[in-house]
């Protein structure tokens, strides 16, 4: 099995790039959004570290934006709880696609978090306009500019992410240009 993981700012399209691959993708944002929504488990724990942020069940975004809001410590203490869970979700995907050909990781923080095999997986990094990504991120419906800041401040650069890449897509918000830049790479890696 090719592992595929898709890196780029916040904004540029990774998940879109991601779905035009053709092959199975695990969506780690998607997973999150589900353990919020319907894992009673992940409310306790979250409840019990930041009972004064999260208090309600399915849990709301809101709650979680205001507890990453007020501070940094908050916001670590989510990821530890969450991201436990998301690799045990990507574990069990990568279980059950075990015979596919390609799979495609939509993981933000995968360098970050070291999810990705070094020696292995093929990294692609969604090169997206400075202008192009700022009028995307304005028009989602959670829109927070402070929010996006924390974020962007637990990322590694995108000169970083582009540098560790083996590929880039040029992502130019058109289907014609995204599917230019993957029958390029699965052209080269099949």
């Amino acid at each position: 099995m090719i592992r595929i993981g898709i890196l780029g700012e916040i904004g540029s399209g990774k998940t879109y790039v991601a779905n035009n691959f053709g092959y199975p993708v695990f969506n780690a944002d998607l997973e999150v959004s589900k353990l919020y929504k319907k894992n009673k488990n992940i409310f306790k724990k979250l409840n019990k570290k930041l009972p004064k942020y999260i208090f309600s069940f399915p849990i709301k975004k809101n709650e979680i934006t205001k507890a990453i809001l007020s501070n940094n410590s908050n916001f670590k203490k989510i990821i530890k709880i969450v991201h436990v869970e998301v690799r045990k979700k990507m574990n069990l995907f990568l279980k059950k696609n075990k015979n596919k050909k390609i799979v495609i990781l939509d993981i933000p923080l995968l360098l970050e978090n070291e999810i990705y095999n070094k020696k292995k997986d093929i990294l692609v990094f969604i090169d997206s306009s400075k202008k192009d990504i700022r009028k995307r991120l304005k028009k989602r419906e959670n829109y927070n500019e402070k929010l996006l800041k924390k974020f962007k401040n637990i990322q590694f650069s995108n000169l970083y992410k582009k540098r560790k890449a083996q590929f880039t897509i040029k992502n130019k918000f058109t289907k014609k240009s995204v599917n230019i830049g993957i029958k390029k790479i699965l052209s080269k890696i099949l």
